[in-house]
């Protein structure tokens, strides 16, 4: 499979990401091990989680999902070949959140004893602290990258004018800078279009987009408020049930008919067409779901259809 480099790093991917926030939450640790390896062996290779991965679960506390992917990995043997992201700054407790340079050379040590790697590929201010100057977090940052444990950075959850004034301070402190974002983007939210998009442009930055199915709605199994019951993640859907959500969810399913696949191929293939994006990230808790997933970079959209769907999801 054709791998794209991310913005201006040496890290180059297969065109989809295994959204790693499910593991330890939906998914157990057989099944979790199980999903990684089909993932592999169709070509891709690139995971995104983050230290806060999944505190919001009953009974964890942080950590559950780095902990899994560091247990595959020394089961596997990958590391070599994965292309490793996690995050952090959003918050797990009282003491652990923000991004003050103590606290984020503290959890770089955490995450990489959960995930037994000496190192990370990519790692992300998961969303911003503004009560930390952006040159505290960049020095921590760029003193990671000299020691070698972080080879690059990026930023999630910023605004175009937090994002500019990090970027405007590492080149003035010569400091390691942004390379990537992480944006939420899909068919229903298209915000980054108005924003991020430009700022990509302007300095060349890699974009892995997360929600890439909308938190799973634009799988088309949510249609009523009595499919909620479906997964964990169900009572999040009611913001999408209104006349945009249901027009989407009705061209999507019409286009899996016509292309033979399903509504999440379709979403996730819309989102491959933009040429700013370098890859969705998108989780499965099944080996089906996974599948389906993996067809995205495969679809071509002709350009009819790619109009047709910029039309309902910008009305």
């Amino acid at each position: 499979m054709e791998k794209r480099k991310i913005g201006k790093t040496d890290l180059n991917i297969a065109p989809l990401i295994f959204g790693g926030n499910v593991f330890g939450w939906t998914i157990d640790e057989a099944m979790s091990f199980r999903l990684l390896d089909q993932f592999f062996e169709n070509g891709f290779n690139a995971v995104d989680t983050a230290n806060g991965y999944s505190v919001w679960a009953p009974g964890n506390k942080g950590g559950e999902s780095e902990t899994i992917i560091g247990k595959w990995l020394k089961k596997s043997k990958k590391r070599d070949e994965l292309v490793l992201i996690t995050k952090v700054g959003w918050e797990i407790n009282a003491s652990e959140k923000g991004l003050a340079k103590k606290y984020i050379l503290k959890a770089v040590e955490d995450s990489l004893k959960r995930l037994q790697t000496d190192h990370i590929d990519l790692y992300l201010s998961h969303k911003d602290d503004i009560e930390t100057p952006v040159e505290e977090t960049l020095e921590a940052y760029d003193q990671l990258i000299k020691e070698g444990k972080v080879r690059f950075i990026g930023a999630s959850n910023f605004t175009q004018e937090r994002l500019e004034e990090s970027i405007r301070v590492s080149r003035e402190k010569k400091l390691h800078e942004y390379k990537v974002i992480q944006p939420k983007y899909n068919l229903y939210d298209r915000q980054f279009e108005d924003g991020d998009a430009e700022m990509a442009k302007i300095y060349g930055l890699g974009v892995i987009t997360y929600s890439s199915l909308a938190s799973g709605f634009l799988s088309g199994k949510y249609k009523s408020e009595e499919d909620f019951s479906k997964s964990a993640r169900g009572a999040g859907m009611k913001k999408y049930l209104n006349e945009k959500g249901f027009s989407i969810l009705k061209a999507i399913t019409h286009l899996s008919k016509k292309y033979n696949c399903s509504p999440a191929t379709i979403s996730l293939a819309w989102l491959l067409h933009n040429p700013l994006v370098t890859a969705p990230i998108a989780s499965a808790t099944s080996t089906e779901q996974l599948k389906e997933l993996m067809q995205a970079p495969y679809k071509m959209l002709s350009a009819p259809d790619l109009r047709m769907l910029d039309e309902i999801t910008t009305a």
